[in-house]
């Protein structure tokens, strides 16, 4: 290959994982840049899983650390939990990019950033007294200085766009660098391209030339001499796509219809994290989905639970904030005992709080969020792909035992993406409404009358009668129900009797819960980790530390939250040490404390970004140490322990 009449030599290294992040202003595109590589990547075939971050601000000033954005992707040839502890490449887009992500990086990592914005001007702004890229503050890594905004407007100067719209396409020229670094096929990206801007024939032409000179600089320059080679990860087989969180959610919930045969409706306000599910699930009437979006969080719910009434499956969609404010409303859903599912898609606060950032810390809310004995079912999925199954297990749950239902997902699952396989329709869980189509009670006189209390006597379901249906008519309400008739009773001895058949019948979903699955290879475990929501994989690659290293240690993750598990005191009592890492200040470990007595230990960071799995296996090391009387040593290299 030459180059400016000199032979380049270009090596190639074989890597079995890489974690890149993309970081810029917010104006950037680095989520749709980190994007389009997280999907060349699933296009070849490797495990991956991504953790884009961004900020609240609409807009923040350019070029300031509030408008940062990133995007990270872990990408390896074989299975993975986390989307990583501390980049392996990063690649900003300008000083305060660099800034803000620089105490991430691990010594050697490498940095290529773009030289182009690094004025006096825009170094203020970052907090930068002098240039970092001049002097050797940045020694310790392996910084590449590249003009990418510069050959950027070079590159595509043929299509006669003004130089803002111009410099815009650098986002471009950086993917088609680390596509051409770490092998990725290019034409998903360029089809891509050509779709979205199939209106604005320069605007469409640019960002491809943009991308493909990126790749050929790579090819050609003289400043990066090594490509690498990432091999695709085994996977069984089947087809697979890459999937977030909230669009797995999505598919579940339209999957939940199919398999119930029930109409969705979903009454929903937007808020973030969680507006995705409701433009998704408003491009699907084609199955049976009515969505509304209501003009405040409360309006949404009670949309959703009418719609229950008039026998739809009710969702609505939220996440803290607007939780507190529809708890009123999920008390009128279980005392009438409708089919309800609220999805609530954790975030940081309190109030307001971190809007874009993850946080798991609204178990308590879920868990006792309401006035009065107002016992709701909890389910949490693990990672995005999981978010689909745990939809389905939502609806099973509500539409079997007639009550709304909490599903905990967070922003770190919602956003958050990794490869999916496409589940096999006629393997998922048929989920009969039996809807009541008779009058269920003969009075002394012999006349028959539909009761809308009466009680299956497995499940302590009440019959589920959809309006209009002759001879079924009866009323609900917020008033507590007499027993079987349903009528308004003030009677103490039958609301105490009612409340605790409202108990009951959700205690009683344990008996439908498969037995947990209990990770110990050894069987010599003498500490266990439980977890519940997305602290699974980094939970997961700590484990994997620690057992590296030589040592035995126990994992159990937790779906079902409330009731737990029939299984769960039994596994507790097996071990002499539980630790209990959560992204909030210790909430399951106080329910589990409160109900099986046991010393559970915390392990809790509120940092609105995903645990670390370094710092969880430390943390997993000494808790051995404790229950062993040995001493843990955790020499394995992390950035192979980690993967």
């Amino acid at each position: 290959m030459e180059d400016g009449g000199r032979k380049v030599s270009k090596q190639v290294k074989q890597l079995d994982r890489v974690i890149i992040r993309f970081a810029g202003d917010s104006g950037d595109g680095m989520q749709l840049t980190g994007d389009r590589f997280t999907q060349e990547s699933a296009v070849f075939g490797n495990d991956l899983v991504t953790l884009p971050n961004f900020p609240a601000e609409i807009r923040a000033p350019q070029g300031t650390l509030p408008g940062v954005s990133s995007f990270q992707v872990h990408f390896a040839d074989h299975d993975i939990l986390t989307a990583g502890d501390a980049p392996d490449v990063l690649v900003a887009m300008n000083p305060a990019a660099l800034r803000a992500n620089l105490g991430d990086l691990p010594k050697g990592a490498t940095i290529i950033v773009d030289t182009h914005d690094f004025t006096p001007r825009n170094l203020t702004k970052a907090g930068y007294a002098e240039n970092p890229l001049e002097g050797d503050s940045l020694a310790e890594f392996a910084l590449h200085p590249v003009d990418l905004t510069g050959m950027t407007v070079e590159a595509v100067k043929e299509f006669g766009l003004s130089r803002k719209d111009a410099a815009r396409a650098k986002n471009m020229f950086a993917l088609g660098l680390l596509s051409w670094m770490y092998g990725r096929p290019t034409e998903s990206t360029v089809a891509f391209l050509t779709k979205r801007f199939a209106k604005v024939a320069d605007i469409r032409d640019a960002n491809i030339t943009a991308f493909k000179a990126g790749w050929n600089f790579g090819e050609t320059t003289e400043t990066f001499v090594v490509s690498y080679e990432i091999k695709p990860a085994p996977m069984s087989a089947g087809v697979y796509r890459n999937i977030t969180g909230n669009l797995a959610l999505s598919y579940g919930l339209i999957a939940a219809g199919v398999r119930s045969g029930l109409p969705i409706f979903l009454g929903s306000y937007p808020i973030t994290p969680a507006s995705d599910i409701l433009h998704e699930l408003s491009k699907h009437k084609s199955f049976g989905v009515t969505t509304l979006q209501a003009e405040d969080e409360i309006a949404g719910i009670g949309a959703a639970i009418g719609a229950a009434f008039a026998g739809s499956l009710g969702v609505t969609t939220t996440s803290g904030p607007g939780l507190a404010l529809k708890s009123e409303a999920i008390g009128l859903a279980v005392m009438t005992e409708l089919p309800l599912l609220v999805i609530d898609v954790q975030r940081g606060g309190p109030s307001t709080g971190l809007p874009t950032k993850t946080e798991q810390a609204d178990l308590l809310q879920a868990m006792f969020g309401r006035n009065g004995e107002a016992p709701v079912p909890i389910v949490a999925p693990q990672s995005p792909g999981d978010c689909f199954d745990a939809a389905v297990e939502a609806a099973r749950i509500a539409i079997t035992y007639r009550t709304p239902v909490l599903l905990l997902s967070d922003g770190y699952l919602a956003n958050g993406s990794e490869p999916w396989k496409l589940p096999d329709v006629d393997d998922l869980p048929v989920i009969d409404p039996a809807f009541a189509t008779d009058r269920n009670h003969t009075l002394d006189n012999g006349d028959e009358e539909f009761w809308p209390y009466l009680r299956d006597p497995e499940t302590l379901a009440r019959p589920w009668a959809i309006p209009g249906t002759p001879g079924l008519e009866h009323r609900i309400g917020g008033l507590e129900k007499g027993e079987g008739h349903g009528n308004i009773s003030y009677d103490p001895a039958n609301h105490d009797f009612m409340v605790r058949t409202r108990q009951a019948k959700i205690d009683g979903i344990a008996n439908s819960l498969p037995p947990l699955q209990v990770d110990d290879p050894s069987g010599q475990a003498k500490v266990l980790v439980l977890g519940w929501g997305s602290t699974y994989g980094p939970i997961g690659a700590g484990v994997r530390r620690v057992r590296k290293a030589g040592y035995h240690v126990a994992q159990v993750h937790l779906r079902h939250l409330n009731p737990f598990p029939k299984d769960l005191g039994e596994i507790l009592a097996r071990y002499d040490k539980i630790l209990v890492p959560e992204m909030n200040l210790g909430q399951l470990s106080m329910l589990l404390r409160a109900k099986y007595l046991v010393d559970a230990v915390g392990y809790n960071h509120v940092r609105g970004l995903p645990l670390k799995a370094a710092e969880l296996a430390d943390a997993i090391g000494e808790l051995v140490s404790q229950a062993e009387n040995v001493n843990v040593n955790l020499t394995v290299p992390a950035q192979e322990a980690l993967s």
